[in-house]
């Protein structure tokens, strides 16, 4: 168990900056997520904290401890590889036990957190197996495993699902879940998938472009984005956007005009002017779809019908901009048929110019 504090650190890679000045602290216990889109930095900061990276300004401390200068096996640190990394010609026991070997831990300790880690992971029957004897869930279960017997103070785990299909991904987050829960361990997740994110964090930190835009509670993020690409990015379907204009400012509201040919009040948190762009953004399964309830009105066509079974995701054209509706009341919707819309107020966004959420917190959310 460890506290890890990432103290204002710089990577560049040659004249390109890659991460400018970021800090982030990580609590004891804590399960932390990282996500963004590719390219934005959260592999390359994982890297940096195990040591893989070398960074060119800034500090790591873990448990107060400074490792900045550390080589990887003098942190206590291990991480979980996107690829499994296993060594072909080695058993299973032999690939989780050998990075003991190497330490010179004492055989019969070997063993011992070889068993503990097979038992926890269900993989006592294949310790004879070798890596290619083994499913891709197995593997990966095997490269967890063999970071569990070092007993690091940080687990670092960079896209351990992403390899896998999708009923492998559904299975191993269970297990990771459930592996969470036994250890009790401080541990840091690299993941693109939000599903992953939404269901295994404590927090979950938003990056993009080797910055962090928010860190918080996965629901609070998913109810309260602090701007327009924290908004966009968890969710999925991801939040829809609806551009307009601010037609009138008043009373701590503002009313816009939509390009889609209707109006909304918004109550305000944020400044904006009379005149001004700005986006509203609302998320598909708070759409009402041909009901007759409170909200703003919108009539739109119906473009694609997504049928899933438990949900239908309507692609509805409303002039020039297209919205997706999540409904889950079954009803079968014709593709090319006008489809009548209510957007309820409370769970409305509004976004400024540059971004940023300028609506008070949502009645949605209030409620949760």
């Amino acid at each position: 168990m460890a506290t890890l504090q990432i103290d204002n650190i710089i990577k560049r890679f040659g004249t390109v900056t890659v991460i400018p000045e970021l800090s982030l602290t990580v609590k004891d216990r804590e399960f932390c997520v990282l996500v963004g889109p590719s390219g934005c930095g959260k592999s390359t900061l994982l890297r940096i904290i195990a040591g893989l990276e070398a960074i060119n300004a800034g500090r790591l401390l873990v448990d107060g401890r400074d490792v900045s200068a550390l080589a990887p096996p003098e942190r206590g640190i291990a991480m979980v590889f996107q690829s499994y990394a296993l060594y072909p010609h080695m058993d299973v026991n032999r690939n989780m036990g050998f990075g003991l070997e190497i330490s010179r831990t004492p055989r019969n300790e070997i063993v011992s957190r070889v068993a503990r880690a097979a038992e926890s992971l269900h993989l006592g029957k294949f310790l004879r197996r070798r890596p290619r004897e083994l499913s891709g869930g197995q593997r990966q279960r095997v490269a967890i495993g063999r970071a569990i017997t070092r007993k690091p103070t940080l687990f670092l785990l960079d896209e351990p699902l992403s390899n896998l299909d999708a009923a492998l991904r559904v299975n191993m987050r269970v297990e990771i879940a459930r592996l969470k829960e036994e250890l009790n361990s401080t541990m840091i997740y690299v993941t693109h998938d939000q599903v992953e994110a939404m269901t295994l964090a404590d927090r979950i930190v938003v990056m993009n472009e080797g910055r962090i835009e928010q860190v918080g509670a996965p629901l609070e993020l998913y109810e309260q984005p602090g701007n327009r690409f924290v908004a966009g990015f968890l969710g999925s379907p991801a939040m829809n956007f609806l551009s307009g204009t601010v037609a009138q400012v008043a009373d701590g509201a503002a009313r816009v005009d939509l390009t889609a040919g209707t109006s909304v009040m918004i109550p305000l948190a944020g400044r904006v002017e009379t005149g001004q762009f700005v986006e509203l953004g609302i998320r598909p399964e708070h759409i009402k779809l041909n009901e007759d309830d409170d909200g703003v009105p919108v009539s739109g066509r119906a473009a694609i019908v997504e049928m899933l079974g438990s949900d239908t995701f309507v692609h509805v054209r409303l002039g020039d901009e297209t919205i997706v509706v999540r409904d889950s009341h079954g009803r079968r919707i014709g593709k090319g048929l006008d489809v009548d819309l209510r957007l309820p107020v409370e769970a409305c966004y509004l976004f400024d110019q540059t971004g940023l959420r300028v609506s008070r917190l949502n009645g949605l959310a209030e409620a949760a």
